[in-house]
């Protein structure tokens, strides 16, 4: 008897990536081996799955129908392996993790690391960026996000913290350039500033009434990296506004003091994110509740 699911997996992932090329990139195989595997499998059912060119494939009628109830499939197999995973004592095998770059480092890491020891047949994959991960496109298991998140019919969250931002420099350079004591007195100095794309972040302050205002500083440095501003501001390039967890600890080697301490320029919530599935796996499971565990501590919340 034919093993009806034999070359679905490549199928979906096939129709997924776009691309043979890519499909078998993600499948860690030959691009050939994949191939035949959807030759086979059109063999089997006795219809063409996907129209092919050099440059393209595109799903036929009956392959855009089966796609759809291979997926549904696949799911259904996926949720039924979740829910003996959930009864396992240790949870094992390959959790892959995207985590922003500085966060990622200081905070994140050191939890998944305790994680591995305490779980040995958990392979942690850990992948440091600050660009936006699409989980399910990239296969990722977890994720971790600062700041506002995207609406989401696949994906569900759970909220880690809240990272305050605020107002830092070196002692040296405070000591040539002055201590600001108010909001306008940062029109006098010079401020290192997070950049995406081009785009500086503006510096808007909320004050101990709550309120917030906007804030006036040159900015000769913009950055896409917090550590990368940290350094820079240490090196006494101007005024930085980095999370407090990052400034708490080159404070407390003198490299950098809070400013304005009565003010902080901003606050970004903290997420663990995962795509959406009934049976969470016990290996996902345990890092989202080992960080909610112990992020907030880490940041101060």
């Amino acid at each position: 008897m034919n093993d009806k699911l034999d070359g679905v997996a490549t199928f979906v992932q096939v129709v997924e990536a776009g691309s043979f090329a890519l499909a078998a990139e993600r499948l860690n195989l030959t691009r050939s081996a994949v191939g035949k595997a959807i030759t086979r499998l059109e063999t089997r059912l006795g219809v063409r799955l996907l129209h092919r060119s050099t440059r393209s494939q595109t799903l036929t009628t009956e392959g855009q129908c089966y796609y759809e109830r291979c997926v549904r499939a696949l799911a259904e197999l996926d949720d039924a392996e979740a829910s003996f995973d959930i009864s396992r004592v240790e949870p094992g095998g390959r959790l892959r993790v995207s985590v922003p770059e500085a966060f990622g480092h200081w905070c994140v890491a050191p939890v998944l690391l305790d994680l591995a020891q305490q779980y040995p047949q958990l392979q942690i994959d850990l992948s440091f960026t600050d660009r936006y991960t699409d989980l399910i496109e990239e296969g990722v298991d977890l994720a971790v996000r600062i700041g506002e998140l995207r609406d989401s019919t696949t994906l569900a969250a759970r909220h880690l913290g809240t990272q305050h931002i605020v107002i830092a420099a070196a002692p040296a350079y405070l000591a040539q350039h002055g201590t600001p004591a108010s909001l306008a007195d940062l029109a006098d100095h010079t401020g290192i500033a997070y950049s995406r794309a081009g785009v500086i972040a503006p510096w808007d302050a909320r004050g101990p009434n709550a309120q917030t205002q906007p804030v006036r500083i040159r900015t000769q440095i913009s950055m896409d990296d917090v550590q990368a501003i940290a350094s820079a501001a240490i090196d006494g390039h101007g005024l930085a506004w980095l999370p407090c967890w990052l400034v708490a600890r080159h404070q407390a080697s003198g490299a950098l003091v809070p400013v304005l301490d009565s003010y902080r320029v901003r606050s970004q919530e903290i997420y663990a994110v995962w795509p959406q599935v009934r049976n969470l796996r016990a290996k996902t499971r345990v890092a989202i509740d080992a960080l909610k565990a112990r992020i907030p501590e880490m940041i101060g919340t």
